[in-house]
């Protein structure tokens, strides 16, 4: 009787152990693994203590609130990185439901409003600044380049993979893709979000997910490398820029900013491995071109032009 015991006992430790294991938040690294005492697997965020459900895309609020752990407190959850925004990184206030708050500070007290995508749209002040709202990020243009090869891609082709991407991995409802155009080897994928419901992923998230992605530094919890392919060939991309547009006109003053100005956008450029953010200033003109203005706050910005269709 007692070996059948010991069996027993054993066999339970086994399952006990895999199932700990298994305990795993595939969607987001930065999440705490553990199981309560019913079995039950649940994700706490480092750097919150936030409960995340690892079955959909972690807020972009909470990740960069991770990112921001210092080193020393990361054990082995990676490399420090942060946001940054014409030279400031901050440590971004979260609301409960996961999305920036609409007044971020920083160890200064130093105070700005910025957009759902946690980008500065206004002024900095102290802390009697007001944020009213948080303006909400309602269109993302994305801009890729992949290295010239001997391979010729099919302009549906590379349409299909990409959007199919965006379904499969980042499970964005598709009518959130507004629109993918391909020209070798730039290519275009506009993201448009007016409003979105409680089940839907947030284009913002979405894009930031596709950003770490590209510069070889997955949310995900996986080691594997994301390989954007079409129909079996890689295409490998060597050139990234990311544009986050507002549904309303930014805040800033007219000393800074040149007349006409109708959208702020930030720009994320990813250019031989690596990444820099900047901000700039689209002024809408009749012909449907936009030309950007540079906001000099920590050095001169050169920004490459866009024509949007």
């Amino acid at each position: 009787m007692e070996p059948l015991l010991g069996l027993l006992l054993g066999l339970i430790l086994v399952v006990a152990s895999s199932a700990q294991n298994n305990c795993t938040c595939v969607t987001n690294k930065w999440a705490a693994r553990a199981q309560d005492d019913s079995g039950n697997c649940t994700c706490t965020l480092v750097g919150s203590n936030h409960k995340v459900d690892c079955s959909i895309l972690t807020s972009k609020c909470l990740l960069m609130k991770a990112e921001m752990i210092p080193l020393k407190e990361r054990r082995s959850w990676g490399h420090a990185h942060g946001l940054l925004d014409n030279g400031v990184i901050y440590n971004p206030d979260c609301e409960d439901s996961g999305i920036f708050k609409a007044r971020q500070c920083n160890q200064t007290n130093t105070c700005w409003c910025v957009n759902s995508a946690g980008v500065r749209r206004t002024e900095k002040g102290d802390k009697s600044l007001i944020c009213s709202e948080l303006v909400r990020t309602s269109w993302i243009h994305i801009e890729l380049v992949h290295k010239k090869g001997s391979h010729t891609f099919d302009v549906s082709d590379v349409a299909n993979s990409l959007k199919d991407l965006f379904e499969s991995r980042y499970k964005l409802h598709p009518k959130y893709i507004a629109d993918i155009k391909y020209n070798s080897p730039l290519i275009k994928i506009h993201l448009k979000q007016n409003e979105k419901t409680r089940c839907d992923v947030d284009i913002v998230d979405a894009a930031y997910y596709f950003e770490k992605d590209i510069k070889d530094d997955s949310v995900f919890n996986s080691n594997s490398k994301l390989t954007v392919s079409v129909n079996g060939n890689a295409l490998d991309i060597e050139k990234l820029w990311i544009y986050y547009v507002d549904e309303k006109p930014p805040e800033f003053s007219m000393k800074q900013l040149t007349t006409g100005i109708s959208t702020v956008v930030t720009v994320v450029i990813l250019a031989a491995g690596f990444g820099v953010t900047m901000l700039v200033v689209l002024k809408c003109l009749w012909t449907r071109k936009y030309g950007k203005v540079e906001i000099e706050e920590s050095g001169e910005i050169t920004t490459p032009s866009l024509e949007l269709p």
